[in-house]
């Protein structure tokens, strides 16, 4: 599974971006598609995750704000961010599981600054 990540960009706080994550294959029968970030100095983090199910997950720091949705037909996960604040500032990064696999692709880098 080849993931690429896209859409980040520097924005203002308070303002929205939306991030695409596109597979080289077909997504329905991933287990788990999900977004994680790191910002310099700090560890990895998960952002948002989606089952194959459409079970999906949020940490604390952004529910209410950021929301990952997968569109099976396209191959695509999105993670929809909001309210963007100056910690939300890192490398965000897409992640798949499937057969007990990870799969990672490239960051794309969020700036929120004013």
């Amino acid at each position: 599974v080849q993931l690429r990540a896209s859409g980040g960009g520097l924005v203002q706080p308070g303002r929205s971006l939306r991030l695409s994550c596109a597979a080289s294959g077909s997504i329905s029968n991933i287990e788990v598609m999900a977004w994680y970030r790191q910002a310099p100095g700090k560890q990895r983090e998960l952002v948002a995750s989606m089952t194959s199910g459409g079970w999906s997950n949020h940490a604390d720091s952004v529910k209410g704000r950021f929301t990952i949705s997968r569109d099976n037909a396209k191959d695509l996960v999105y993670l929809r961010m909001n309210d963007l604040k100056p910690e939300d500032t890192a490398v965000y990064l897409c992640n798949a599981v499937h057969s007990h696999r990870a799969y990672w692709g490239q960051g794309t880098l969020v700036t929120v600054s004013s």
